[in-house]
């Protein structure tokens, strides 16, 4: 099986996704070492210096003061002093890296271990000073940094950022892609061509430009084409016709060899003149809402021996198509199968119309090639044996214009299986 390419708007979505995880994993990085570990240091000594000031202070206040700078701790600061020193349990340093950093800063400043414990709901801090063990309490409820939450904060609006741009990226550069990409698929040759917004960025105005001028020489290129090949294929009619006439008139004395001869040529010609004339009228055909079945089965008994038809037991399918055309390239591909192959039938299925025979079937190599214009299975140029060339093309060259598809393939019971897909 092979892969179906990514659309624009995946790949650019792809792209942005990696650079914002590259982005993120970069800002994360740079937080920690250059704001998250430093702010965390700079905090825990800050904090450290408050506390031991605090100690000092309260040492060096006479007795009858102490009160007071003790009320005005708890008022102000949210700090409790104590002198006379409570059984805590010791606070749990894997809970948050601050004190172990808090402690580290104390040892530092007293030149000796300080412990912290955890108690009413505070954390206290014994220190040693001035033949005091200073108990200093503080709030535990500090939010530490953490990075992995800071990490997927970034990322979550990293993704949102990448979502909104994306949507800006379609609407500016992916939309007049896609529907440009529709219109050349779209495209089939006529004058109906609906030509591109000329307008949004540089490269799309010339884009579009550019397309709408291929599309309109394209177009010219295909009309003149036609109405050359019609003009010559009507103006032979009359000196086939004269030619006709001479061989009729010919004397009994002529070889009748000869004039067998004379007449089949003039039967190709003729062969040759009408599928081409008939290629140019269906290219050019209007469409209009056909019921599908009733025109299948409308061809089907104009044909001589009949040809059996299997509809199934589908509702009546209505396709906006050219009802002559259609019936063109199905004639072609019935008295395709009726030349080479045997048992010819058709059958439908929804929106599918399926000419299959039992003859020897079309090798795969030359699937491709049969619908070209002239190319034989059969290289012998007999009529018996091989008609125009023109049939499989003509038909080929219909489904493109207007825009249908058909596909040759064997048929499990042997021969070919021939779809036009409507």
């Amino acid at each position: 099986m092979i892969a179906r390419p990514m659309s624009l708007l995946v790949r650019t979505n792809l792209t942005l996704a990696v650079s914002s995880l590259a982005i993120v994993a970069i800002a994360v990085v740079a937080l920690q070492f250059f704001v998250v570990e430093p702010t965390a240091e700079q905090s825990a000594d800050d904090q450290a210096a408050l506390l031991v000031l605090t100690a000092q202070t309260w040492v060096e206040l006479p007795p009858e003061s102490r009160p007071f700078f003790e009320l005005e701790l708890a008022e102000q600061h949210d700090l409790f002093i104590s002198a006379q020193a409570a059984a805590h349990p010791p606070a749990r340093f894997d809970e948050s890296p601050f004190l172990t950093q808090l402690e580290e800063r104390l040892n530092a400043r007293l030149g000796q271990p300080v412990a912290i414990t955890r108690g009413d709901d505070l954390l206290w801090a014994t220190l040693p000073m001035g033949g005091f063990e200073l108990q200093v309490g503080f709030s535990g409820a500090r939010r530490d940094i953490q990075p992995l939450y800071v990490g997927l904060i970034i990322a979550g609006l990293g993704a949102a950022v990448v979502l909104i741009t994306s949507a800006i990226i379609v609407l500016r550069v992916a939309r007049p892609l896609v529907q440009a990409a529709e219109r050349a698929d779209a495209f089939r040759g006529g004058v109906d061509f609906d030509p591109l917004p000329e307008k949004g960025p540089k490269e799309l105005v010339v884009l579009a430009r550019n397309l709408n001028t291929m599309a309109r020489e394209i177009s010219s290129l295909l009309s003149n084409r036609t109405t050359l090949l019609a003009g010559i294929s009507h103006d032979l009619k009359t000196p086939l016709a004269r030619m006709r006439l001479a061989v009729e008139l010919l004397p009994e004395t002529v070889d009748p060899v000869l004039v067998a001869r004379l007449e089949r040529n003039l039967e190709s010609m003729d062969e040759l003149i009408t599928d081409a004339l008939k290629f140019v009228r269906g290219t050019h055909e209007p469409t209009k809402p056909t019921e599908l079945r009733a025109l299948v089965a409308d061809l089907l008994q104009r044909q001589d021996p009949t040809i059996p038809f299997d509809c199934g037991k589908s509702a009546k399918t209505v396709v906006d198509v050219a009802p002559g055309a259609l019936t063109r390239v199905l004639a072609n591909l019935i008295d395709n199968a009726q030349r080479h192959g045997q048992d010819a039938r058709v059958r439908l299925r929804g929106r599918q119309v399926h000419v299959i025979d039992s003859g020897p079937g079309i090798p795969e190599a030359h699937r491709e090639a049969v619908l070209q214009p002239f190319f034989r299975l059969d290289r012998s140029r007999s009529a018996a044996t091989g008609g125009s060339g023109l049939g499989l093309a003509i038909a080929h060259q219909l489904c493109e214009a207007h825009g249908w598809s058909i596909t040759i393939s064997s048929h499990p019971g042997g021969g070919t299986d021939v779809c036009v897909s409507v």
